[in-house]
């Protein structure tokens, strides 16, 4: 039986990227997110390559609606063997002095509530399997405090924090949880950041269960850029 990966955020770029690989090693593909064109039109391409796929539109901030998404998609393709969770950030991104409880609040709530919402709608058939992996995704921020993305960072630290803790539980259990730091842009063509490339080391970090977490991009290069950078230019002027 065929297993599956169920993309929660899945967008053009990365989550096609992370699609396409485990699809082509046989791997049927769930796809949620707000936008149902998108999503279908993201299927179809998926079909288009012989994967088989389906799209589930539910609203990543609406934890009902992520939950019942999730639980259509194991009806539809059956138990999640592998959830991958990436959304986007969306909504104001603050400097560090200028951050507000509703400015954190609303990162807060689609990286870390929403994952916590996906990680317990899964968990529970993957303990009683006992296998399954989670991989959850971040941003260069989670790691490098950056002032320009400061509400951003907030909530991606804690993601990666609780993702190490996850694995560090999980383990024992047969359940492999990893943590990806994206610290690029995603760039088609690039021999490290194109969308298959990052799709592949992915795949390998699936592969590779002793492992809490992959780095893409240059770490270093990004505290080279927050060292140089005025405090107060927008996010929006730097990516």
């Amino acid at each position: 039986m065929a297993k599956t990966l169920v993309i929660v955020g899945a967008g053009p770029g990365l989550g096609m990227g992370v699609a396409r690989a485990f699809g082509h090693h046989g791997f049927q593909v769930g796809l949620i997110a707000r936008s149902k064109d998108a999503l279908h039109a993201s299927v179809g391409e998926l079909t288009g390559l012989g994967i088989t796929a389906a799209a589930f539109p539910a609203d990543i901030r609406d934890r009902d609606a992520l939950a019942g998404a999730l639980s259509r998609a194991g009806e539809t393709l059956g138990p999640v063997d592998v959830l991958e969770y990436s959304p986007s950030p969306s909504g104001p991104i603050t400097p560090a002095a200028q951050t507000t409880i509703a400015s954190a609040a609303a990162q807060f709530e689609l990286h870390v509530l929403g994952a916590v919402t996906a990680v317990g709608q899964v968990l529970p058939q993957m303990r009683a399997r006992g296998e399954g992996t989670l991989l959850l995704t971040t941003g260069v921020s989670s790691t490098v405090a950056a002032p320009f993305l400061a509400n951003v960072g907030l909530a991606m630290a804690g993601l990666r924090n609780w993702a190490h803790a996850l694995h560090a539980e999980l383990c024992p259990q047969g359940i492999h949880v990893a943590t990806v730091t994206i610290a690029s842009r995603v760039i088609p063509g690039d021999e490290v950041t194109d969308p298959d490339a990052i799709g592949a080391r992915y795949y390998d970090l699936y592969k590779q269960r002793n492992r809490a977490e992959e780095v893409i991009g240059d770490l270093d290069a990004f505290r080279a850029l927050v060292a140089h950078t005025p405090h107060h230019l927008p996010a929006a002027d730097l990516f």
